[in-house]
């Protein structure tokens, strides 16, 4: 082996190189959940709170792909009630102050949804 002198250097690079953005990432601060605005305690949600924080935009996507390619303008929720497909006339009822509610969850999330490049941005409750 004549370049033997070479492989094992090699070999500690690819391994410092392959693992560096786990040790790099390894001291990082713990994520802190945004405290936001949640609507009053009587308010009924289309799903449950727990469902509605993993997947609205996944439903919201739905609802867009059932409004406007299917026409269909109800949806039925998990406990069998209907609501009307309307991010502004549904969710926006409750969930009015976007500063207080949606942007402290995509800001401290780094998530730039693109709902507001259709809907009218809600400037807060009224």
């Amino acid at each position: 082996m004549f370049n033997a002198k070479y492989i094992w250097p090699g070999i500690v690079l690819f391994v410092v190189l392959f693992t560096a953005p786990f040790w790099l990432n390894a001291n990082t601060k713990t994520y802190v959940r945004p405290e936001i605005a949640l609507p009053e305690k009587g308010a009924e949600c289309i799903e449950p709170r727990a469902f509605m924080a993993a997947e609205h935009m996944q439903l919201l996507d739905t609802w867009r792909d059932m409004a406007l390619r299917e026409e269909k303008r109800v949806y039925v929720s998990s406990s069998g009630k209907e609501w009307a497909i309307s991010l502004q006339n549904t969710c926006m009822t409750c969930h009015s102050n976007k500063v207080d509610f949606c942007d402290k969850c995509h800001d401290s999330n780094s998530v730039d949804p693109y709902c507001w490049d259709c809907h009218v941005e809600p400037r807060g409750n009224k």
